[in-house]
């Protein structure tokens, strides 16, 4: 019987070895030594989260709210390491879409003919 968990962790581990988990890694260090740096990327994590709970909820967000969560991306954004925390999750975010895509592909492979 195969038991695919064994594949996943190996996976896992290789994943940590990636560049782009590394490159997370240290940038998520450079903003952890960073008191304002943290402080600031909290207070844009925690509107973000709200938002999205909000947007879930089906209620609508307002104008100010959207306002202040320009004005705070923009201000985290703006902070160098933060920014370069960002693009780091963005890069790591590619790999795990590339690596979906591949591990979606004999599902995809089985509709083929359907449409």
């Amino acid at each position: 019987m195969i038991n695919i968990y064994d594949d996943v962790n190996k996976l896992e581990a290789t994943f940590r070895k990636t560049e782009q988990f590394k490159t997370l890694a240290a940038t998520i260090e450079e903003v952890k030594k960073d008191e304002s740096a943290v402080a600031l990327f909290a207070n844009f994590r925690d509107l973000q989260l709200k938002l999205q709970q909000k947007q879930m909820s089906g209620e609508e967000i307002g104008d100010d709210e959207l306002q202040y969560a320009q004005k705070t991306a923009q201000l985290a954004q703006q902070n160098e390491k933060i920014s370069k925390m960002l693009m780091a999750e963005m890069a790591l975010s590619e790999l795990l879409q590339e690596i979906n895509v591949i591990l979606t592909k004999p599902i995809q492979g089985m509709y083929d003919g359907i449409q």
